[in-house]
């Protein structure tokens, strides 16, 4: 039951930061928190897919403060977290042999993140009455939930 919400829970993380989900499960993997060897996703924990995907993670972090970037509910954005909610899950779910409920889970958190992220960062934006502390709170949220995440599945 445990995994099924952490999967559920890295899906939200995707859907504040698409790329800061598969970072961590790339990280837990590498770690061993994730056991992913024997599975398709064995590659996850290796040196070049975890700095890929932290690199991938550190570009989204700067750029997701541009005011040009468009929004995570537009149809590219909000694909693309639902893809790595999914995939995210996924790992977490080989963890217990259902990765196909750890997918499921992931794409539900992802949509659920995109929506409510969206809506959260909205708050906080109109609260500040700026952008950019509000984005930096999303950013506290989404690596600290990540760290946590991972590291809880162990």
């Amino acid at each position: 039951m445990t995994l099924y919400v952490l999967a559920l829970l890295i899906g939200v993380i995707a859907g504040l930061r698409a790329m800061t989900a598969p970072a961590a499960v790339a990280w837990g993997a590498h770690l061993g928190w994730i056991p992913l060897a024997g599975t398709p996703l064995a590659w996850l924990g290796g040196n070049i897919a975890t700095w890929i995907f932290t690199a991938l993670a550190a570009v989204e972090l700067i750029t997701d403060q541009l005011p040009m970037t468009p929004s995570r509910k537009v149809p590219p954005q909000f694909g693309a977290r639902i893809v790595a909610g999914g995939f995210s899950g996924a790992a977490i779910g080989f963890a217990g042999g259902a990765w196909i409920v750890g997918a499921i889970l992931g794409v539900i958190g992802a949509v659920i993140g995109t929506l409510g992220g969206a809506e959260l960062r909205g708050r906080l934006a109109k609260a500040f009455k700026r952008d950019t502390p509000a984005a930096l709170v999303e950013d506290v949220i989404a690596l600290g939930g990540a760290y946590l995440i991972v590291s809880a599945v162990s």
